[in-house]
């Protein structure tokens, strides 16, 4: 008969946790460093070194940021929430003040489920304090049942993000982020994490959101991908989507249901 303990690292969520503790030292790692001398450059290498680096630091700024002298959807205003009213169909708009709102903060909570042995929460909080960017955190609990021992394993996952909308249109918009990740638990650890989100606003009060996430801890990756349907009711919404999770080794696919709000 196999021990509860042997039993404890056979689930999804223990094996994370195992994998994220390990030491870094039993892993391979490589470190390159490049020494440069301006000295060393003739006058035409220098030359084409600042133009490369201009050229690319422009591209960046455009793919990025965007050309606020040719961009006027950089330039629209958060709305009051998506369907405010006729004139309001997504997060942004360039309608009157009545449609337009100094910040806002979207609450939303999503339960998990795989099976009955596999289920957890969601809670997303974004806080747009000005129309330029926005700060989202999400904070995730999953929980794992072992259905010989009765045994309930957790993992706690949450990242904070600075977001930033690249396309800021009425039915669209797509953008990028960049924060960290935190794993609970026996694991607390931290690693840097970047992705991507998108919203797309249909005319009937339906709209759709994805978003990818990539991250690593102790060398093991932390990614996360949501695909989601938003049903929009004034200033509330409920959505039914799929998320899926790689926490190192195991991955996890989840069918959500959630329940959100804005103020």
């Amino acid at each position: 008969m196999l021990s509860v303990q042997s039993v404890y690292c056979q689930s999804r969520t223990e094996k994370s946790k195992e994998e994220l503790t390990q030491k870094s030292s039993t892993r391979d790692s490589y470190r390159y460093s490049i020494a440069n001398s301006s000295a060393e450059r003739g006058f035409f290498s220098v030359i084409f070194v600042d133009i490369f680096e201009f050229i690319f630091i422009e591209s960046l700024k455009a793919t990025f940021i965007g050309d606020y002298n040719n961009e006027n959807h950089l330039y629209n205003s958060i709305s009051k929430y998506p369907y405010y009213n006729e004139n309001t169909i997504g997060n942004y708009t360039n309608r009157d003040s009545i449609t337009k709102t100094r910040c806002r903060l979207d609450l939303e909570n999503r339960i998990f489920y795989n099976t009955n042995n596999l289920y957890g929460n969601h809670v997303k909080v974004k806080l747009r304090p000005i129309k330029y960017f926005y700060i989202e955190g999400n904070l995730r609990h999953l929980f794992e049942k072992n259905r010989i021992s009765n045994y309930t394993s957790t993992l706690f996952v949450s990242d904070f993000a600075i977001c930033y909308d690249r396309i800021r249109m009425e039915k669209f918009d797509l953008g990028w982020r960049i924060g960290a990740t935190y794993i609970g638990n026996e694991v607390r650890k931290m690693g840097f994490a970047y992705g991507i989100n998108a919203n797309y606003f249909l005319n009937n009060t339906i709209s759709f959101s994805g978003s990818a996430k990539w991250s690593a801890i102790n060398f093991e990756p932390v990614n996360s991908y949501e695909l989601v349907s938003v049903f929009n009711r004034k200033k509330y919404f409920f959505s039914f989507g799929y998320e899926h999770l790689k926490i190192a080794t195991p991955t996890y696919d989840f069918v959500t249901f959630g329940l959100g709000t804005y103020f």
